[in-house]
Order: C-alpha cells, then structure tokens, then sequence
C-alpha cells in the first residue's frame, strides 16, 4: 500500500502556499518588491552607476522588467495548474500593470530623457526603426489591456468580448520579444531565452498540461475520482471568467 505522507505533505504545502498568499499581507508585500527595479534604477542613477549613458541604461532596465513581468503574469497561470496553488490567480492583474508600468517608464524615458520631446525625430525613429515600431504595437496592446482590466470594465464589455481582447496579451509578449531580439546587435542568447519563454508559455496555453492525473488501468489501484465541493463562487449567478476558466480575482 502506498505511502499517504508524500500526498499529504503536497496538500499540507499547497493548503499552506495559499492560505500565505490568501493573507491580507500578501498583496502589499508583493506591490513594494515589484518596485524594487525601480528602485534600484533610480539609486544607480543618482550615484552615477549607470555608466557613461545612463539615460539608454535607464532605457534598457525599464524594458527589460517591462518584459520579465509581462512573462511572469503569463506564467501564473500555468503554475497555478501545476501546482495546484489557486492563490496564484490574485496576483496576476497586479502583475500584469506593473508590466505596462515599467514599460510607461520604458517609453516615456524614451520620449523625454532620451529625444527630449522632438516629436519629428520619434515619428521618423518609428518609421524607420522596425525594433521601435514592434515596441510600440507591444505597449499599444498593453496599454488597451491596463484600461480594460478593472472589474467593471470586464461586467462592461461582457465575458467574450473581454477575454477575446485579452488574448493579445500573448501578442504584446511575442511582440516584446521580438523588439527585444530586434534591438539588440547580432544574435545574442538573452533575447531568445526570453522569446522561448515566451512561445512555452503560449504553447501551454494551447495544450495545457495537466498533471496528478493517474492510469486506472494500473490494476484498479488508482484513486478513486471525486467530485470536488462546489466553491461558494459556483452557487453566485455565472460571471466573466478568464481563458483559463478562473474568475476575475475580487479587489481586497
């Protein structure tokens, strides 16, 4: 007979996982460390440490966390299905503006600290420049997905209609990387991580994996499937849900 203790361990971490990420705490905790790259940017660049071009290193470090956190928004998603950690989906909004929020950063650096405001001179570096035109499609995109991710704007443009749109977050994280890759001389390794990364997380998407799903066919030992209790959101009139099929997480 097999052992109960691993599986109980794995529900004792998952039940634990959630109940620290359920935690009035968790949402502040989680907003001061995604401002930590800024920081820290911003203590490099009044110590002088950003090297001879601190306005382009500014640039850079902003568009690069632009990126990290618009993967790691995206990655929540899967790692709540592999882990069982529901908790995962309250912070997945959150992350998602901060994305658009270092990429803000990203482009307004461009414009003020960088061209100085030459609207003549951005106009022709987005005609010209494939690497700024993607880079603006990919924060064109996010920037529709900030105004439309409030609770409200989801009841305002009904289920289909919302989830429908934010399915270009995948396009925003594609065109990120491939302005990414664009940017950058020659073929470097840290674009296409990124990119790959990317295309995983897409991938996921398309074919979910699933695991803790066992074969009955191993002499009958398997465990017997249950029914899980219906959550006190079940009985509620039926909502919005994300693609993945979880439900808008409630303000707290």
């Amino acid at each position: 007979m097999a052992d109960p203790a691993p599986a109980a361990a794995g529900v004792d971490l998952r039940a634990a996982a959630n109940a620290a990420l359920a935690s009035r705490w968790a949402k502040p905790v989680v907003f001061l460390l995604c401002l930590v790259p800024l920081v820290w940017t911003v203590r490099l660049a009044y110590t002088g440490e950003l090297g001879a071009e601190p306005v382009l290193e500014s640039v850079k470090a902003s568009g690069l966390w632009a990126l990290r956190f618009l993967l790691i928004a995206l990655a929540l998603t899967p790692l709540r299905m592999l882990t069982g950690v529901a908790g995962l989906a309250r912070f997945r909004r959150m992350l998602g503006l901060f994305a658009f929020f270092y990429a803000t950063i990203h482009l307004s650096t461009y414009v003020g600290l960088d061209q100085f405001f030459d609207w003549g001179a951005i106009w022709k570096d987005i005609v010209k420049r494939p690497y700024i035109t993607v880079g603006m499609g990919a924060f064109l995109i996010l920037a529709a997905l900030a105004a439309t991710s409030t609770d409200g704007m989801v009841k305002r443009l009904g289920g289909k209609r919302w989830r429908a749109l934010h399915k270009g977050v995948f396009i925003a994280g594609l065109a990120a990387c491939l302005h990414f890759i664009m940017l950058v001389k020659g073929w470097q390794t840290a674009p296409l991580v990124y990119a790959l990364i990317c295309i995983g997380l897409l991938a996921f998407r398309r074919w979910p994996i699933r695991l803790g799903r066992r074969k009955e066919a191993r002499g009958g030992t398997g465990p017997v499937r249950t029914r899980p209790a219906a959550s006190p959101r079940s009985a509620e009139a039926p909502g919005p849900r994300f693609p993945d099929g979880s439900f808008p997480a409630r303000r707290s």
